[in-house]
């Protein structure tokens, strides 16, 4: 609990936290990964709140299909939403805005999601002398931004309390390559709330998938970082051998015209179905035979996170943090980035060695339970909270004990 003086005494309260992230959703990582968080902090022990920074959307703007979804889960846990209107991505009056909610409200921890919320949200912090600042990373990728990486490294590292990786090779990036102080840096992998399938509902019956063909399927937005055509090529090519495969891409996003079109030059359409956002993932990865994410970089990806919950057998591209999630050969096979022939050589050996893919995701689905399961990433989170007010005076090491 954090203490507030009151005359010579001292009253006892929750820990209030802000929750920082650009725009509401169930299907982005981050931004699901955000809600997550400030829903299922112990609310004996915490007052959350959401803050968006970009919401309303504007007439213009994309608005997720899910994003009212993951508003009506912050009410529905009592959790306030404040929004912040922002518009542009300098916008002085929405940074404003909260500094003087902050400050008002007297918030022990502000956690950011993301390099503007982490900027941003850094800066309006320090400027509300909130004792703790954390500024999480969700995918460390800005080699070619050297603005960014001064920023990391010259504003958010200086003055938030820790920056958050979600993965060993990030974190490893920020020492190496921005130079931010080893202890200024820490590891916490991304966790996901494992949902069983809806019992008795037969999802390849209702996408028309006939018991002889195989099934290799995505879940992930559909943008440039995820390298869809990727699968599409190898996908085109294990068709020349196995014309009854269909692939199935749930989400949605800017690339959808375009990979389409890739599907159609390729002269597989037929054989690959957009499911588009799917709010019943565990119902849909019912379906597949084989789960593949073949990103160009990830940070700790939660789609993996969800094959392994459902005991899928899975190939993956070995960038970023997936290698924290999936060791080849004991709970999945990885491959190189942009390498179709590979990814299609790695797809082939699974559907053809049906133990081989069976071991895979009996020990991936272990691994998830174990390692990557939300109450313990919650619980970590709640720690981490107290023990930074701790060390910034605003509670006592035997209020924490209490």
């Amino acid at each position: 609990m954090a203490a507030e003086n009151q005359g010579s005494g001292s009253i006892e309260r929750k820990i209030r936290v802000l929750t920082l992230v650009d725009y509401p959703s169930l299907q982005g990582g981050a931004e699901r990964l955000a809600v997550m968080i400030a829903t299922r902090l112990d609310s004996d022990r915490f007052e959350s709140t959401l803050c968006l920074s970009r919401w309303p959307p504007t007439r213009s703007s994309y608005v997720d299909p899910t994003a009212e979804d993951a508003i009506a889960t912050a009410h529905a846990a009592g959790v306030p939403v404040l929004p912040l209107h922002r518009r542009r991505k300098v916008e002085l009056g929405a940074w404003i805005r909260l500094e003087s909610h902050l400050r008002r409200h007297r918030f022990d921890v502000l956690h950011a999601h993301k390099f503007g919320s982490n900027v941003w949200g850094t800066i309006a912090g320090r400027a509300a002398k909130v004792p703790v600042i954390l500024a999480h990373e969700h995918t460390w990728s800005y080699e070619g931004q050297p603005l960014r990486r001064a920023l990391d490294r010259h504003l958010i590292a200086r003055y938030a309390t820790r920056f958050l990786a979600v993965s060993t090779a990030d974190r490893r990036r920020m020492i190496e390559i921005e130079h931010i102080p080893t202890e200024k840096t820490l590891y916490i992998p991304n966790a996901i709330a494992a949902t069983p399938p809806t019992p008795g509902r037969n999802m390849r019956a209702e996408l028309g998938i006939e018991s002889d063909e195989n099934v290799v399927g995505i879940v992930a937005l559909l943008r440039p970082q995820k390298a869809h055509r990727v699968l599409l090529h190898a996908a085109a090519q294990l068709m020349h051998e196995r014309p009854r495969l269909r692939v199935l891409i749930a989400g949605d996003g800017s690339e959808a015209g375009a990979l389409r079109q890739c599907a159609t030059d390729l002269g597989i359409a037929e054989r690959v179905s957009f499911l588009g956002t799917r709010s019943d993932v565990p119902d849909v990865l019912s379906a597949f035979d084989v789960a593949v994410c073949c990103s160009d970089f990830e940070g700790s990806p939660l789609s993996v996170m969800e094959y392994m919950a459902a005991g899928l057998p899975i190939v993956a591209t070995e960038v970023g943090g997936i290698p924290d999630l999936i060791d080849s050969g004991v709970h999945g096979l990885l491959v190189p980035p942009r390498e179709p022939t590979m990814l299609a050589g790695a797809i082939r050996r699974l559907l053809d060695d049906r133990d081989l893919a069976a071991r895979l995701g009996d020990q991936a689905r272990i691994r998830q339970r174990s390692e990557f399961d939300f109450p313990a990433l919650t619980a970590r989170l709640e720690s981490l909270y107290v023990e930074m007010l701790v060390q910034s005076g605003r509670i006592s090491a035997e209020a924490r004990d209490r």
